[in-house]
C-alpha cells in the first residue's frame, strides 16, 4: 500500500500544476511593473518637493521676501507639490505706478517678514513673496486681480479660499493685523519686532521743553494759564481729531489714500461703510472745524456790542 501511494501523490501534484491559470503570470507581472512605477512616481514627487524647499530655504537666508515673476510663482506656488504655506503680496511699486499705498504697505510686509526671519520658530512651513505688477503681469492677469496692494494666502494642499484674501479695505495693512490673519489661516503665531523708533519720544521731550519754558518765561504773570479760550481752542482739537478718526486710523494703519494701479484714479473717499482712508479724516476734520467756526462767528456777531441795525443786516 506505501508503494502505491507514492506515484499516486506525484501524479496529484502534477495536475495541479497542470490546472493552474496561464493568465495570473502576465497579471503578478503587470501588478510588479505598476508598483515599481509608482514607487518610483512617489520617489520623483519627494525629490521635486525636497528641491524645491531647499530652494525657498536659500532665498529666505538672504532676504526675508523674494520677488517672483510669472514662471517662479507657477514652479513654487501653484505647481504641486508643496508642503509649505505661502504669503504673497500683489503691489506695484515701480515709480512710473505712482503707488503711496504700496510702498506703506511693503514697508510694514517687510517688519512681519523680517520679524519671522529671525524668530525662533522660523521654520521651512511658510515663506513670505512678492509679485510686483510689472514684474508678473500674467500673474495678476491669471488671477482676475485689478488692485495692489493685495495679500494672498496659498495654502500647502487645495486652492486659496475666499478667506485666504486678506480683507486689506477693512482691516488695514499693519504689521500686527497681518501676523493675526496669518495666524488664522496657518497657525503660525508671529510675533512682531517693530525697529525701534523715537520720534514720538523726541516730539513728546520738544513738547514739554517748549511747555516748560513758556511757564518759566511767563512765572512772574501765570494768567494766561486761566484763559478760557485758550482752553476751549486745545478742548476742540481733541475733539476734532477723535470725531474725525484719528483713533481709528492710529489703531488700524490704513492707507491715506488709494490709486488704481491700472488707471492711475485716486480714491480719497473709502467704498464700505467699514473702513475710511487717512484723508478722509483730514476732509471730515476740516468740515467739522469750518461748521464750528461759522457757529462761533454767529454768536459773536449776535453778542457783539455794535449797532443793531447792523447786526439784523449781518443776519439777513
Amino acid at each position: 500500500m506505501g508503494a502505491r501511494a507514492a506515484p499516486s501523490r506525484r501524479r496529484l501534484a502534477g495536475r495541479r500544476l497542470r490546472y493552474l491559470p496561464t493568465g495570473s503570470f502576465p497579471f503578478l507581472l503587470l501588478l510588479l511593473l505598476l508598483c515599481i512605477q509608482l514607487g518610483g512616481g512617489q520617489k520623483k514627487k519627494e525629490n521635486l518637493l525636497a528641491e524645491k524647499v531647499e530652494q525657498l530655504m536659500e532665498w529666505s537666508s538672504r532676504r526675508s521676501i523674494f520677488r517672483m515673476n510669472g514662471d517662479k510663482f507657477r514652479k513654487f506656488i501653484k505647481a504641486p507639490p508643496r508642503n509649505y504655506s505661502m504669503i504673497v503680496m500683489f503691489t506695484a511699486l515701480q515709480p512710473q505706478r505712482q503707488c503711496s499705498v504700496c510702498r506703506q504697505a511693503n514697508e510694514e510686509y517687510q517688519i512681519l517678514a523680517n520679524s519671522w526671519r529671525y524668530s525662533s520658530a522660523f521654520c521651512n512651513k511658510l515663506f513670505f513673496s512678492m509679485v510686483d505688477y510689472d514684474e508678473g503681469t500674467d500673474v495678476f492677469q491669471q488671477l482676475n486681480m485689478n488692485s495692489a496692494p493685495t495679500f494672498m494666502h496659498f495654502p500647502p494642499k487645495g486652492r486659496p479660499k475666499r478667506a485666504d484674501t486678506f480683507d486689506l479695505q477693512r482691516i488695514g495693512f499693519a504689521a500686527e493685523q497681518l501676523a493675526k490673519w496669518i495666524a488664522d489661516r496657518t497657525d503660525v503665531h508671529i510675533r512682531v519686532f517693530r525697529p525701534p523708533n523715537y520720534s514720538g519720544t523726541i516730539a513728546l521731550a520738544l513738547l514739554v521743553s517748549l511747555v516748560g519754558g513758556l511757564l518759566y518765561l511767563r512765572r512772574n504773570n501765570l494768567e494766561f494759564i486761566y484763559n478760557k479760550t485758550g482752553w476751549a481752542m486745545v478742548s476742540l482739537c481733541i475733539v476734532f481729531a477723535m470725531t474725525s478718526g484719528q483713533m481709528w486710523n492710529h489703531i488700524r494703519g490704513p492707507p491715506y489714500a488709494h490709486k488704481n494701479p491700472h488707471n492711475g484714479q485716486v480714491s480719497y473717499i473709502h467704498g464700505s461703510s467699514q473702513a475710511q482712508f487717512v484723508a478722509e479724516s483730514h476732509i471730515i476734520l476740516v468740515l467739522n472745524a469750518a461748521i464750528t467756526m461759522g457757529m462761533v462767528l454767529l454768536n459773536e456777531a449776535a453778542t457783539s456790542k455794535g449797532d443793531v441795525g447792523k447786526r439784523r443786516i449781518h443776519f439777513h
